[in-house]
């Protein structure tokens, strides 16, 4: 069957010329590229739906200007967990300029300067031009507001809650941002209020601190008491807030800086800040501190090194399409602009010490103007809750291996080398045996959520969840397992191989090892089971196959050096104990199969697609191609959007048109209600739609390469009418530079040259 790769494409070895393969290219792409797809609006927003999002990483604001002279934005940060195990905004702050800079029928702009991570507002004219710049420093956990004016203008900077008293979450619609707390047998969900500290001088301090916690009883519902005595509670006594100061403005009120007489130029900052298992007063001191260490830096060179930081971003990788059809113009625009913006927001909030939210990441914002069901809610609202899902929060991750984002993925494997210890726990108690295995659905700390796992126990066996959506769905193991392999073979980091990859990925591997019997023929019989969320009964499930068949697979070729040879005999004998990939015929054509047996449909997923993605085990250049696109062709659900992930999909097995088709619909769908054209969604969960733009993203670098093995195809499914000038990660720690124009290519770098890696190019384009 490799005859067939050699049939679709050209192969070049790196014995090529270094025409091609040489130093470290610069950049084709000019950073000022970068400008084209900045977001620009000549008018002040109405509300918060008309808000712009800005990051570091760990605290994400959303910022809108309101005709009556306001500057506003909501301020969040990655690890603002409350006492019911929801992400709240830590705030909103105000920025009030008299006169009115924003007059009716004056000059108004609002930019969205991607390569500086600058929002900035130009008002007026002349004598009248005021000058506004927002920024959260990408080195320090502060938001900076500068105002400059021409003439003296009186300011004013106020912190506004609506955390004032505690109250009860009780209309439906809004429980279910308390996803897991509510439903039949819940207690009443109670959200407390903040706190303003008084005694700080000019400088306004405020904060939650969780005086309760739902943890100990999570545990204790799911038989996990033993747990709680050894460990600290990440919820109980967890404080989140911030400090607002300016040297230009003094406090006149609890909540509320003013100018002293008029100014023409100031800064308002604000730190935010969190602190586990600790009183307000300890929250506070540190809080002060390091406002007084961060206060005695020279806010100019903090910004330049701000820019400094978002514009090695940029120039990390890229992609850059062009088109010289007029009719596609507009499309290719917004692909460009999609795929800039959606990096942009994951750069926002994916640094932090959780993962990223996919339900509306960091930049939620209130309903209250927004018409329909979900009218009416402050901006801690967010569908589906605090949890993770696997099949969802995963998305975001995937897409930053090609752009070379590493430092952001971070956060998602601390969080679950963090749970290890309770998933361990978990699976001695619910099945006697080694291993770990990790829900769907889980609290950032590692169990089940209380509604999914089940409050009437009666006729559940402990560890077996009420919610038949999840029973036996444990996928998430396997694919994190692979996805941290990819990071290795990306980076080559050995203290995350041995601190975090093999920790985690050897006890996933011992689960599924010891989980279920073996059959007569020596292969594990996968009963009970599941084929993801969307075959509530199945036996040997794909996934599962093709999954430790892939992550044993990627194991074994991790050096001697560093792994126990137990570990790779446990390994290679896994392999040889899978059962045959499930295959299925319809009208005498050949196909995957979701199972060797399935029933139950209760989802809208493909479950025999995970063998072309997440697992790569059928694709471009691959073994029975034709199989994996005529099951493709025969799938159950062929939307996009949301967390379908048919883009992608598409471009694994080279289907060009599918795949430009799906990518665009993507990147041309934009939320009519928010102003901002990335604020996708709400889809299958909430807006910003995280997974919406994350797919579009995969999807778009795969049509330009894949990885897999030691083996890069290049351009694999490219509309030949598509230019495009781009730089992506490849493993070995490289990078390929390459540009194409009137479908040939004019540029094809690849550096450093590691290892035996090889560069396989689609026919389609000429050299």
């Amino acid at each position: 069957m490799k005859n067939i790769a050699c049939q679709l494409f050209v192969s070049i070895l790196f014995l090529v010329p270094t025409l091609f393969f040489g130093q470290e290219p610069k950049s084709s792409v000019p950073l000022s590229q970068t400008d084209k797809y900045n977001v620009k609006w000549n008018s002040p927003s109405e509300n918060s739906l008309g808000s712009m999002p800005a990051g570091n990483g760990d605290i994400g604001i959303n910022v809108w200007a309101e005709k009556n002279g306001d500057v506003i934005f909501y301020l969040a940060k990655t690890d603002a967990w409350s006492e019911n195990a929801r992400l709240l905004k830590i705030g909103k702050v105000k920025v009030s300029l008299t006169p009115n800079p924003f007059k009716e029928g004056g000059f108004f702009r609002q930019e969205l300067i991607l390569k500086d991570g600058n929002i900035r507002i130009e008002s007026g004219g002349g004598k009248d031009k005021v000058t506004i710049d927002v920024w959260v420093d990408a080195n320090h956990p502060v938001v900076e507001v500068n105002v400059t004016s021409k003439k003296p203008i009186t300011a004013r900077a106020s912190m506004e809650s609506w955390r004032t008293e505690s109250r009860q979450l009780d209309n439906p619609v809004e429980l279910h941002s308390a996803y897991g707390l509510h439903g039949e047998g819940a207690p009443k969900v109670i959200v407390e209020r903040d706190t303003l500290l008084k005694g700080y001088g000019d400088k306004i301090l405020w904060a939650h601190h969780n005086n309760r916690s739902i943890w100990e009883e999570n545990l204790k519902l799911q038989g996990l008491d033993e747990f709680i005595g050894a460990n600290t509670d990440p919820l109980l006594y967890r404080t989140f807030g911030a400090l607002m100061e300016s040297k230009e403005l003094e406090k006149t009120g609890p909540m509320t800086l003013t100018s002293k007489g008029k100014v023409k130029s100031f800064s308002v900052s604000v730190f935010a800040h969190t602190i586990e298992n600790a009183t307000l007063d300890t929250w506070a001191t540190q809080l002060m501190a390091i406002s007084h260490t961060i206060g005695k830096k020279s806010r100019i060179k903090r910004f330049k090194d701000h820019q400094l930081w978002w514009q090695s971003f940029w120039d990390r990788s890229y992609i850059n399409i062009s088109s010289s059809k007029e009719s596609q113009k507009e499309e290719v625009y917004n692909i460009n602009r999609g795929y800039a913006l959606q990096r942009y927001m994951l750069a926002c909030s994916g640094r932090g010490n959780s993962p990223i939210k996919f339900n509306g990441s960091l930049f939620t914002v209130d309903t209250k103007d927004l018409k329909g069901e979900f009218e009416g809610f402050d901006a801690d609202y967010r569908r589906w809750g605090g949890p993770y899902w696997w099949q969802n929060t995963r998305l975001p991750y995937w897409a930053m291996l090609a752009s070379g984002d590493f430092e952001m993925m971070k956060p998602l494997f601390k969080m679950y080398r963090d749970a290890l210890p309770i998933r361990k726990l978990a699976t001695e108690k619910y099945y006697g045996h080694q291993g770990a295995f990790f829900p769907e659905t889980m609290y950032f700390w590692g169990t089940y959520v209380d509604g999914n796992y089940g409050r009437a126990r009666e006729n559940l066996p402990l560890g077996m969840t009420e919610n038949l959506f999840i029973r036996y769905y444990w996928q998430s193991g396997l694919e994190i397992s692979l996805m941290m392999l990819d990071y290795y073979s990306f980076t080559r980091d050995k203290v995350f191989l041995k601190e975090t990859l093999l920790p985690v990925v050897s006890e996933i591997i011992n689960f599924y090892d010891q989980h279920w019997e073996r059959d007569e023929n020596g292969k594990i019989r996968f009963d009970p089971a599941m084929a993801l969320e969307t075959y509530s009964v199945a036996v040997n499930p794909l996934p599962e196959i093709v999954g430790i068949n892939k992550v044993c697979s990627e194991l074994l070729k991790l050096p001697d050096t560093e792994v126990n040879s137990s570990h790779k005999t446990q390994w290679a004998r896994l392999i040889s104990e899978m059962p045959q990939v499930p295959i299925r015929e319809m009208n005498g054509v050949r196909m995957l199969a979701p199972a060797q047996e399935y029933s139950g449909k209760q989802n809208a997923e493909n479950p025999e697609l995970y063998a072309i993605f997440p697992y790569r085990a059928y694709g471009v250049g691959k073994p029975d191609l034709e199989l994996a696109r005529n099951t493709f062709h025969n799938r159950a659900f062929k939307q996009t959007g949301g967390w379908q992930q048919n883009a992608i999909k598409a471009a694994y097995l080279g289907l060009t048109d599918e795949a430009a088709k799906l990518t665009s619909i993507n990147f041309n769908t934009s939320n009519k209600a928010y102003r901002f054209p990335a604020m996708w969604g709400p889809n299958y969960d909430w807006t910003p739609d995280q997974d919406h733009g994350a797919v579009a993203m995969i999807a778009l670098q795969r049509m330009l390469l894949q990885y897999d093995c030691d083996e890069i195809h290049l351009l694999p499914a490219w509309p030949k009418d598509w230019d495009v000038d781009f730089k992506l990660f490849v493993p070995g720690q490289g990078t390929v530079t390459c540009k194409v124009e009137n479908g040939s290519i004019k540029l094809l770098e690849h550096t450093p040259q590691k290892g035996n890696l090889k560069i396989t190019i689609s026919p389609e384009f000429k050299m």
